[in-house]
């Protein structure tokens, strides 16, 4: 059987940074959509790991081949770590990240720089076909910006701002993005087993 990695998204963002980072696995990495796959995966979960988990078990068995997750946020301090797990799901489903951006920058009007700290948090899960499973996490500290900036990224990476690039996360290279992003960090974490497991004959 061939092997490939079905990644559970539906996100194309996503899958482009996920496939750069993959690429040199020599496998195909597939969206859910490209597997064919229909899934409505509820996400209840209290931690991004705990939903990487569920979401990665899920796709693992049922298609038989490995499968990883991620669950990621945006993680404001001054808002008490809002939106967090529920960063694709705040203020509405299909609330587009024009309105969600404007709420955040809005909510911290008049916020001095020092207390506009956040992260974006990503924890990935691998399922593997013999029941075993990792979990990573990855961060990147910022801050939130005082507008929307960049073109290059997608959900909140127009607000989150990098003090020592002076640039939004929307306004970095796709290379240096992957190499600095939390999603970055977790799927290079994943990436030795994953390719270990995939060399098994």
């Amino acid at each position: 059987m061939e092997k490939k990695i079905i990644f559970a998204t539906g996100n194309e963002g996503k899958m482009k940074e996920v496939r750069m980072i993959l690429a040199d696995l020599g496998v195909p990495v597939l969206s859910l959509k490209e597997a064919g796959i229909h899934a409505d995966i509820q996400e209840t979960g209290t931690s991004f790991e705990e939903n990487a988990a569920i979401k990665a078990e899920t796709i693992c068995k049922m298609t038989g081949a490995v499968a990883l997750a991620d669950d990621s946020g945006l993680e404001v301090d001054y808002l008490n770590k809002e939106p967090g797990i529920y960063s694709a799901r705040y203020m509405g489903e299909d609330t587009s990240y024009d309105i969600k951006n404007a709420n955040i920058i809005s909510r911290l009007e008049g916020v001095p720089e020092e207390k506009r700290t956040a992260r974006f948090v990503c924890a990935i899960c691998a399922a593997f076909p013999d029941g075993r499973k990792l979990i990573t996490r990855g961060t990147i500290e910022g801050i939130i910006g005082y507008e929307s900036r960049g073109e290059n990224g997608f959900g909140y990476d127009p607000i989150f701002w990098l003090p020592e690039y002076q640039c939004s996360t929307a306004e970095l290279s796709p290379e240096l993005k992957n190499e600095l992003s939390h999603r970055g960090k977790a799927l290079r974490a994943v990436k030795e087993p994953l390719r270990a497991y995939l060399q098994e004959d």
